[in-house]
């Protein structure tokens, strides 16, 4: 008898685990307490008493053999580090641009980039921009707008590139508003804010083409390129044959530049950067990079963390890895859906969003339904989540407050950080915490800064 291969339907995890770091059970009394005393704020909370961390997948993964090795070996040279050299080479290669700046994460690439072209009265259109990235343009005085197509503001709503700017929007902004007010056009990949949705390789061609004709420069926010290839590759027809770096690569060929924050896929737990071609903005770029970050061959990264990156990078475009990450991220998403609960349809590359609004409808907008969903996680079953709702982006410019046109609840899981039972135990907390979604109440802002305040804002239930 001939034998034949398994072919299983299990997708394990494509690593062997070699080092483990203990977590701590807490009761529910303990977390109450605990989430009180930290102003009922998860952002708050000692990371020692969250059981299962979800609050970003930025910088929280696990790096592998080889960047712990590429680490040993650096060079911490203060300028012309042959680490630089490595980072550079990597960035260059992938995505073929041709002036690399480091920056110590992608939020200084993003600060660095539009305190050089934003200025009051200037637009900046985006698919959905992200919170650091919406503060760096408001920042400056500019107004951040979002063009995502309609289909992205439905969180049921099937379609495979959710994350796509709406072309028929941005010609029409940028008649509007005139070309000079517009300093660049960004395009986030994948869209974080709306769900963590990829945009298609078509619609990267078409932002890019009418950028070309009205002379508009045009970036990418590349914080999760890697994941974006990997739907491309199995969402579009055309690219099923294509490696994930071919992919990247195309992807980055219509853009002039990106910010890149290498906490995401850059699989680092530091380090990012800002790339592109024009050479008098680099220059610019480089000065301010010198007076906030460092000098422009570590911009704020350790050689080490250099050398992290440069491997990294790589390593997300591994498909192994990409099928491993994308599929795990769909269990998650299969079994709350299969349990009644509204996610984002279909689930994104690094999360899996809940929508708050449709399963707390008793809970006004402006009393915060997604917060007290991500509260409710920590007390029931010790998950730390993140809001992308009205705390994050209901206050306006202008000091006032609306409610966001979404409110949802983002479970971001860490790269190569949880195994299949972290993932199941995740389920049923999410789960228990839904069949008690009645019980939740809304909370009352107490304190909050006037920019970015769902890092540092104490709330109150409201009884």
């Amino acid at each position: 008898m001939k034998l034949t291969q398994c072919t299983p339907a299990t997708i394990i995890e494509p690593f062997r685990i070699r080092s483990v770091e203990p977590i701590r059970f807490t009761t529910m009394e303990e977390r109450q307490k605990l989430l009180s005393k930290a102003g009922y704020n998860p952002f708050l909370l000692k990371a020692g008493d969250v059981l299962i961390d979800l609050l970003t997948d930025s910088g929280t993964g696990a790096m592998s053999s080889a960047q712990w090795a590429g680490m040993i070996a650096s060079d911490e040279s203060y300028a012309g580090s042959s680490s630089f050299g490595r980072f550079e080479s990597a960035v260059q290669d992938i995505t073929g641009f041709r002036y690399v700046i480091p920056t110590h994460q992608g939020r200084a690439a993003e600060n660095i980039l539009f305190s050089t072209i934003a200025k009051p009265g200037m637009t900046i259109p985006n698919n959905t921009h992200f919170d650091t990235t919406r503060a760096h343009v408001e920042n400056n005085g500019a107004e951040a707008l979002d063009l995502v197509i309609d289909e992205g503001m439905d969180p049921e709503v099937i379609h495979p590139f959710k994350g796509n700017m709406d072309p028929a929007k941005l010609r029409r902004a940028i008649q509007e508003r005139g070309v000079a007010a517009i300093p660049v056009i960004m395009l986030t990949t994948t869209n974080n804010s709306g769900g963590g949705q990829p945009v298609s390789m078509q619609n990267v061609r078409e932002v890019s083409a009418i950028a070309g004709e009205y002379g508009i420069p045009f970036f990418i926010d590349a914080c999760r390129f890697a994941e974006n290839s990997w739907f491309i590759k199995t969402r579009e027809e055309g690219y099923d044959d294509k490696s994930p770096i071919e992919i990247a690569r195309e992807m980055f060929s219509y853009a002039d530049g990106c910010t890149m924050s290498a906490k995401k896929d850059g699989m680092s737990n530091i380090g990012g950067f800002l790339a592109l071609n024009d050479e008098k903005l680099a220059e610019k770029c480089r000065s301010l990079t010198i007076l906030t970050e460092g000098f422009p061959t570590y911009g704020g990264m350790a050689g080490y963390d250099m050398e992290a990156v440069a491997i990294g990078l790589y390593e997300a475009l591994d498909e192994g890895y990409l099928r491993y990450r994308i599929r795990s991220t769909a269990y998650l998403g299969e079994k709350l859906a299969d349990a009644g609960i509204s996610i984002v349809q279909p689930p994104g590359g690094h999360a899996i969003y809940i929508d708050a609004k449709k399963m707390l409808p008793h809970i006004p907008p402006l009393h915060y339904p997604a917060w007290s969903l991500t509260n409710a996680l920590y007390l029931t079953g010790g998950v730390r989540a993140v809001e992308i709702g009205s705390v994050m982006f209901g206050l306006q410019p202008d000091g006032s407050e609306k409610a966001a046109s979404m409110e949802l609840v983002r479970l971001a899981i860490p790269r190569r950080v949880y195994t299949q039972s972290h993932v199941d135990y995740l389920a049923e907390a999410v789960i228990h915490t839904y069949r008690q979604r009645e019980k939740l109440k809304g909370y009352r802002m107490v304190s909050a800064p006037a920019v970015l305040r769902h890092f540092s804002a104490k709330l109150e239930p409201i009884t």
